[in-house]
């Protein structure tokens, strides 16, 4: 059965594309639901209309989907999880994290335009943002363990420590010379 969507559909296709889905698809879901229309001859010749009418329109759309594919061209994801001793995440980092993720980064996006798998252990991913049927970008997420980054900042703060130490001896023997100073 031939259907022309009337809304983006993830997984099935983009407004005003025709696709074929089963029967049962379109008859229960897609055309009660106002999703898509049956593709009938005249129902095409008049979406061939409105696509004409409305070629402007649409270059508009792709030309900001391309703006807000090139602000987040060049961003890289890390992402701290809790990791068993065997290296599997507790749960699983998906597209509803990434979109928080990118979202703390100043980037507003719905996570259901963001395409991946399910992550379930440290390394490096690709996570696929569809702005517009003819935009999409590619942001590497990187999941860490969460403790190794904490260990990490520990050792920082230790090595600050230790590097601080002998300022202080420094001053404690000055003001110890100081003090006899004035006593004499």
């Amino acid at each position: 059965m031939e259907i022309i969507l009337k809304e983006d559909i993830i997984g099935l296709g983009y407004k005003n594309d025709i696709v074929n889905v089963k029967s049962g698809y379109g008859r229960n879901y897609l055309i009660p639901t106002g999703k898509g229309v049956i593709a009938s001859p005249s129902a095409k010749k008049v979406l061939a209309e409105n696509l004409k009418q409305q070629a402007h329109k649409l270059a508009a759309l792709k030309a900001e989907a391309e703006k807000r594919a090139e602000a987040i061209k060049d961003v890289a994801l890390v992402i701290p999880v809790k990791v068993s001793a065997t290296g599997v995440t507790y749960g699983s980092v998906n597209a509803a994290i990434v979109a928080d993720e990118l979202k703390k980064l100043g980037h507003d996006i719905d996570r259901k335009i963001i395409v991946m798998r399910d992550i379930k252990a440290v390394g490096d991913y690709v996570a696929t943002v569809h702005f517009h049927k003819e935009v999409s970008v590619e942001v590497p997420v990187k999941v860490v363990d969460e403790n190794a980054k904490n260990a990490e900042a520990e050792k920082a703060e230790e090595a600050a420590e230790v590097a601080e130490e002998p300022v202080v001896e420094a001053e404690a023997e000055a003001t110890a010379e100081g003090a006899a100073q004035v006593e004499e």
